[in-house]
């Protein structure tokens, strides 16, 4: 019998080309405001990354562009919303259970979005948060904080609010709080335009961890590198800025300081920097760069940076941060005093 031909050179060995893959991201859209960011990152068509849509509303959802959509609660809501009720949003979310987990497992790293306090997105965040670490992916929690005129207004809506937060602290991991009260700095310019800042910021997030992960690097950031943050950093989120490359110290403020996250930055943990630039990125240029985020986080003891230089001319340096070790107790300080 002849022998088989070997491979041609360069060739993937087909016991391990699957391993060779780029990481797969899924964001999910939670509820209505989750819903609604994810039909921006839809718009945006990201390589490596789909969309899904869960909603218990289902006009909402029709018109929620994902290239999946699940209906929750069709027998017990039928349709209409869930109307803060979480005990019939958790009795819908359980009977979905395997439908949700067989949508969840294709993908590396899950991003789920959703407003918290309405009662669909309250419920649905921790219980995927959880589905999705099951099946062995990287869960990257984003949750819209109401207004504080908002919590203020309504008991339930706190209610519902403090207990999602606590139950996805539990689970620990990556967790992105966006303010909305910090969206009042553009109190003159219209509702619709105001949001639509809060969406753009989290779709940087989305490309920045989904850049770092999926292309091979000079100074390389992988999947092993998150797992291994995300096991030691306790409480975690993720942070983007853009800069010049000549003001690295306003970079890291910028990214640090000025963002729509909601975490007091203070005894921080581990971190991964990554940084991408273009053709003329020069290697000083790239250590200021990381040493003025070591400077403006106070030295952490444990910093990993990474780099990658694209083959285009960029005029800015882009920076993508993981941020662990942060204190719990930030999060309720940004729901504000409570004046019920």
């Amino acid at each position: 019998m002849a022998e088989p031909s070997p491979a041609p050179p360069g060739a993937l060995d087909p016991s391990w080309a699957e391993l060779a893959r780029p990481p797969r991201g899924l964001v999910v859209g939670l509820g209505g405001a989750g819903s609604e960011a994810v039909s921006e990152v839809y718009d945006r068509a990201f390589p490596g990354v789909e969309t899904l849509a869960i909603n218990t509303d289902g006009q909402h959802l029709l018109r929620s562009r994902a290239h999946q959509r699940i209906l929750l609660g069709q027998r017990e809501l039928k349709g209409r919303g869930s109307g803060g009720n979480l005990p019939s949003v958790l009795k819908a979310t359980e009977d979905a259970r395997e439908e949700l987990r067989n949508r969840l497992r294709p993908y590396d790293l899950v991003f789920l979005v959703a407003g918290l306090g309405g009662g669909t997105g309250s419920a649905l965040a921790p219980f995927c948060l959880a589905l999705a670490q099951a099946e062995g992916a990287i869960p990257i929690t984003s949750v819209f904080l109401p207004f504080h005129a908002e919590l203020n207004g309504s008991r339930i809506l706190r209610e519902n609010t403090l207990r999602a937060l606590s139950e996805l602290k539990r689970a620990g991991g990556l967790l992105l709080p966006f303010s909305n009260e910090k969206l009042r700095r553009y109190d003159r310019l219209p509702v619709r335009q105001v949001f639509q800042f809060r969406n753009a910021y989290l779709k940087a997030l989305v490309s920045g961890l989904m850049d770092m992960l999926q292309h091979p690097s000079e100074v390389n950031v992988d999947l092993s590198h998150l797992h291994r943050h995300l096991s030691r950093g306790g409480l975690t989120t993720l942070l983007t800025g853009e800069g010049h490359p000549s003001d690295p110290e306003g970079l890291a403020r910028q990214a640090l300081h000025d963002g729509l996250l909601d975490f007091h930055l203070t005894e921080a943990g581990p971190a991964l920097l990554f940084v991408e630039g273009g053709s003329e990125l020069t290697l000083g240029a790239y250590h200021r760069v990381v040493q003025a985020f070591r400077a403006e986080l106070k030295d952490p003891p444990d910093l990993i940076p990474g780099i990658r230089v694209h083959e285009e001319r960029w005029d800015s340096v882009r920076v993508t941060l993981l941020l662990g070790g942060l204190p719990e107790e930030s999060l309720a300080q940004a729901l504000g005093p409570l004046e019920l």
